[in-house]
């Protein structure tokens, strides 16, 4: 699922070459804004040609298509043989993973752009998703039939996070939303003092997350209070956070990859790119990788932010590494979905 967990953590498990080479390409009709989920050697993702595909991990051949009438800017999440996820024709999917056949569709009152998330509860699995209609949306996974909806005042642009028995988002109504998962109600809201176009990384009671009036901030949810804020030049935030030991990650519109101390903000360091950093990082091991509007996927040590590896793809990459089995995917604007990792000789 997008950032690999329900907290939205930007974690992935194993290790990667720091010299990696690209094994295969599968390439869509428009630009690729959706993030991969890779799962039992197989990549979904959808496109702005409307379609969710589904690939084998091992060399990039087309296992399926599913066509919406929207763009899926979406990334998906799979989970118990299905594939959920959303399209900025108002429904949110869900699709058979092994076939791509439409198990249900859920309509929204506006597109979905965001990931959806999931949560367990005693009444089974359920799905959260926000939409521009203002609602974060709480459905049955196995039926797709509502459980409950909560209205924010503004568009829900990313992913809801969730951990604790509560899911929190950001809003473009410059809030941070604390809601019970169990009946949608608000435990809690924090200003944020400017609208929230990424999702949350959830860590504790701290939550991370970047606005767009060029300030990074960590709130503690139990006291809803912010603990601390980083700004540095007067540029947006739009990619979500990674947050990985003591560290949190995350890509600035000021054509930077920032790395902070989790407790206190403290700068550790900061990786320049070419343009602006919306693609939202992901941390394996002792690397980061990220991509960026200056057309290059990287590669960065966590340690110091020293340049280990880049790839020129040509186009913005706007899409969010995700990171298995030693492999890297990624989309781009050229509408192509890349892999890349180590070849057998």
């Amino acid at each position: 699922m997008f950032r690999g967990n329900s907290a939205l953590l930007g974690t992935a498990e194993g290790n990667l070459s720091s010299k990696p080479e690209k094994l295969w390409e599968f390439k869509t009709a428009e630009a690729i804004k959706s993030s991969p989920a890779i799962v039992s050697n197989q990549v979904f993702i959808g496109s702005g040609d409307g379609a969710v595909y589904a690939v084998g991990l091992a060399d990039g051949k087309k296992l399926w298509q599913f066509k919406t009438k929207g763009a899926v800017d979406s990334s998906p999440l799979v989970l118990d043989g299905k594939v959920f996820i959303g399209s900025t024709d108002a429904y949110l999917y869900a699709l058979d993973a092994a076939s791509g056949t439409q198990v249900w569709k859920y309509q929204t009152g506006d597109k979905v752009l965001g990931a959806p998330n999931w949560i367990k509860s005693d009444k089974g699995v359920r799905i959260v998703v926000g939409s521009y209609d203002y609602k974060l949306h709480c459905v049955e996974a196995t039926t797709g039939e509502v459980v409950w909806t909560y209205e924010s005042g503004n568009y829900i642009n990313g992913a809801p996070a969730v951990a604790n028995g509560k899911t929190v988002f950001g809003g473009c109504d410059a809030l941070l939303h604390v809601i019970s998962l169990a009946d949608g109600t608000q435990e809690k809201e924090v200003e944020a003092g400017a609208y929230i176009a990424g999702s949350v990384a959830l860590r504790g009671d701290r939550a991370y997350f970047g606005q767009f009036e060029n300030a990074f901030l960590c709130v503690d949810m139990k006291q809803a209070r912010k603990l601390w804020e980083f700004s540095d030049r007067h540029f947006p935030y739009y990619s979500s956070p990674a947050a990985s030991g003591d560290r949190v990650i995350f890509g600035g519109r000021d054509k930077l990859l920032h790395c902070l101390k989790a407790d206190d903000g403290t700068p550790i360091w900061s990786f320049p790119t070419r343009g602006k950093v919306d693609s939202s990082p992901a941390v394996c091991g002792d690397k980061v990788v990220v991509g960026s509007d200056d057309g290059r996927l990287y590669m960065v040590s966590l340690a110091d932010g020293k340049q280990l590896w880049s790839y020129e793809i040509g186009k913005p990459v706007g899409s969010s590494p995700a990171i298995a089995y030693g492999k890297i995917v990624v989309g781009a604007d050229d509408g192509v979905v890349y892999c890349f990792g180590e070849k057998r000789r």
